[in-house]
């Protein structure tokens, strides 16, 4: 293959070897020659299924042989180097025990570490070519980003296996081709091979093949077609058949892991007696309503969901948590594999599991962890069905929680929508494509009221993961031809799976500010941060406080007081405070940073210090109704690092005008003996009421969870004393768990069961 450096060779050079083949491959004036000694007799290619062109199992050429790496001590680093040895830009993951399937002949490369710079992966240190005590089972895989090296070009990089395989399943409409809705949920099974798409010969088509292909395309099950339609009108069409004798147990992840064959090229007679084979998918919940089944509906299960995903950046893809006991947990990875992430999935209503997730690779949960070791046959209808154990605090630990990327069904939204004018596709000014009378055009969307929560809407619709910020102006972003302004008042809740699920004006655009300067714009990224408040220490630490007026002049400049404190007799008397700590933990998987940068930041004399975010929490006092009877707020004048985990070292802190923020496994503690660490509660009468602490209460900064910023505590004042007691974030328990809390009568003695 040709090196990674061939873009830096002169023009003379390249004149120089289409004079002589001899110097190709031959090393960029920059590289010494030892360094690319070794690498000029190599080759790479992507080998093994289901997978897309830009990832698979890494495979190396060498003396004539191929063979695979071994996945011990292997590392992102060695896949930048070995994505751009494949001829692209650099790499977004890699892969672990065998996903694209054991390999075969040599184990090459063993303990592989490089530090992600190097030109060859020769360069990089290893136990030697040949010298491993790997079996195939741990064969390592890359994940490339879908981009070229300038010079390269696919032939270069990509090799063809021998061997035929199933890349792609589609389901194709007997009628209609092209005008059915998405997603599609009936027609003819086509699999791409590599000469193009090809059917399947239904002779021995059973029902766990149509499973097996639902789950593939995203659909949790599936349903008897009407046969004899699809065999009349298989006699009136041509059919090219490139694949027959499927049988697939039921509980594959894709139809390429049945067992199944390929036609020859010179097999004349295909599928005699036989038609395409047909497969009917029962889309789930979320696709119903777009799907036009209506009677799917009905099936719906009742009650409330006992597992859910959190923490992925798509649809479909999260950290793993059940319901146990009214409260959510999550489920440790120990044999974690690719059967229970398929019954989650399908739990979901979603389809196959296209990958089965290990080492929080989508965030550390907090709290409970409730199920380990669980083993599923893939036909369970819930996780709880499957075998599993209960978990013990010893057994494991949150770094160890499970998460699922499942298949999801094609629905064709992300083409309706389209960044211009940024730095990278991760950017830029939103353009929506609307219909209506005429054909369909493209078009741009009022910056009015558009925040984080629209922008969550925008990335997820773009796939491009979660909303860094939401802009309502983009004068700085080059808007191209497109002028026209199709979409204005447009208010999301953050869980929509598009734009146009959003509330929005229907056919009267208002802008208050217009000009395609005032248009809305996003920054997207496939990472976020998720602040968590540790509600077990709000409850340990609260107290009331009588404190005199004269120390509170800075807290009143700083507005922390209720707001009858204007009116008192300063500065003789006190206010009543109840007063608390703050553990505020970030467990997403990007440190959390202030909006503003420094510059912007606001310094306040009277305590010395800068505030970084206006409103960082709201503290409330609310009645058993929700009626708001006190209310306090804190700024963000310090967010640092107070302690982290133990593998995780502190990179913000406030001192010297340094940078604020919260490193991901690390968090900031406000001790309840610091200014405004309180609600002033001095004109609130004896009752039962409600503690609510919300932190990022603006949506100022993106998160990957906006459900878990809210903590709500029962509590009970008798004028002297406070009690507080059932403290707890406000998604951790079950709805009819929530519901007895909203319920909940209050005390009547001071005596807390």
């Amino acid at each position: 293959m040709l090196p990674v450096s061939v873009w830096q060779w002169s023009l003379r050079g390249l004149l120089v070897c289409l004079l002589c083949s001899s110097c190709l491959g031959s090393p960029s004036p920059s590289t010494g020659p030892e360094k690319m000694a070794g690498s000029q007799g190599l080759r790479f290619r992507l080998a093994g299924f289901p997978r897309k062109p830009y990832e698979g199992r890494v495979e190396i050429q060498r003396a004539g042989e191929w063979g695979t790496i071994c996945d011990d001590d292997f590392t992102l680093q060695a896949a930048h180097v070995l994505c751009r040895e494949l001829g692209f830009t650099e790499a977004t993951g890699w892969t672990h025990s065998a996903k694209y399937g054991p390999g075969t002949g040599r184990i090459w490369l063993d303990n592989l570490s490089c530090s992600g710079t190097e030109r060859s992966v020769t360069e990089c240190a290893s136990r030697g070519w040949g010298n491993s005590d790997c079996t195939h089972d741990e064969d390592a895989g890359v994940i490339c980003k879908d981009q070229r090296l300038p010079g390269f070009s696919d032939s270069n990089v990509i090799e063809v296996e021998h061997h035929l395989q199933v890349e792609e399943v589609r389901l194709r409409p007997a009628v209609g081709w092209g005008r059915r809705p998405l997603p599609v949920t009936e027609g003819l099974v086509e699999v791409r091979l590599p000469d193009g798409w090809s059917q399947v010969c239904d002779k021995g088509w059973g029902a766990h093949n149509s499973h097996v292909v639902c789950g593939t395309l995203g659909f949790p099950s599936e349903k008897r077609v009407n046969a004899a339609f699809y065999r009349l009108l298989a006699q009136r069409q041509q059919h090219s058949f490139g694949l027959h004798g499927v049988a697939c147990v039921g509980t594959e992840a894709h139809l390429s892991l049945c067992s199944l064959e390929f036609y020859r090229a010179n097999d004349t007679a295909r599928c005699p007696g036989g038609g395409p084979a047909v497969v009917s998918c029962v889309p789930g919940p979320l696709y119903t309503a777009s799907s036009g089944q209506k009677k799917q509906q009905q099936s719906k299960p009742q009650g409330e969901a006992r597992v859910r995903l959190k923490g992925g950046a798509h649809l479909g893809e999260g950290r793993v948590e059940v319901l146990k006991a009214g409260t959510w947990g999550t489920v440790c990875d120990r044999k974690w594999d690719l059967q229970a992430a398929s019954v989650v999935c399908r739990e979901l209503g979603f389809g196959s599991a296209r990958e089965a997730l290990s080492g929080a690779r989508m965030g550390q949960g907090m709290g409970a962890i409730h199920l380990s070791e669980v083993r599923c046959s893939g036909q369970e209808p819930s996780l709880w069905k499957c075998s599993h154990k209960n978990i013990t605090a010893e057994d494991c630990s949150h770094s160890q929680d499970a998460g699922v990327r499942c298949n999801l069904p094609y629905t064709g939204v992300e083409t309706k929508i389209r960044l211009s004018g940024g730095r990278s596709r991760h950017e830029g000014r939103v353009e929506v494509q609307i219909g209506g009378p005429g054909p369909l055009r493209w078009g741009l969307i009022c910056g009015d009221d558009w925040g984080t929560l629209e922008a969550m809407v925008a990335c997820r619709q773009l796939g491009l993961g979660y909303a860094n910020h939401g802009l309502q102006e983009t004068w700085y972003w080059d808007s191209g031809n497109i002028t026209e302004v199709v979409m204005s008042g447009v208010h999301c809740t953050g869980t929509e799976l598009s734009l146009d699920q959003c509330a929005h004006h229907s056919t009267h655009i208002t802008c208050k500010r217009t000009g395609t300067r005032f248009t809305a714009g996003v920054i997207c990224s496939e990472t976020a941060s998720d602040l968590l408040l540790h509600s077990a220490l709000v409850q340990e630490t609260a107290y009331i406080e009588d404190r005199p007026l004269h120390m509170l002049y800075c807290a009143a400049e700083e507005n922390c007081l209720a707001s009858s404190a204007r009116s008192a007799n300063w500065p003789y008397g006190h206010r009543r405070l109840l007063r608390f700590s703050s553990q505020i933990h970030n467990l997403g998987r990007a440190d959390f940073r202030p909006k503003a940068g420094r510059h912007s930041w606001v310094w306040h004399e009277c305590h010395g210090h800068y505030h970084s975010m206006d409103i960082f929490t709201h503290y409330d006092i609310l009645t058993p109704n929700g009626t708001k009877v006190a209310e306090g707020h804190k700024a963000s004048f310090c967010l640092e690092d107070t302690e982290c985990q133990e593998d995780v070292s502190k990179r913000y802190e406030c001192a010297n005008f340094g940078e604020q923020g919260i490193t991901v496994g690390c968090w900031d503690l406000y001790r309840h003996d610091i200014d405004c660490q309180w609600i002033d509660i001095t004109d609130v009468k004896p009752g039962n009421y409600i503690l609510q602490v919300v932190i990022n209460p603006n949506f100022e900064v993106a998160e990957s969870d906006f459900t878990n910023n809210a903590m709500r505590c029962n509590c009970k004042y008798d004028g002297h004393r406070i009690w507080v007691h059932n403290c707890h974030i406000g998604d951790a328990f079950s709805e009819e768990a929530n519901r007895r809390f909203e319920r909940y009568p209050g005390q009547t003695s001071n005596q807390i069961v």
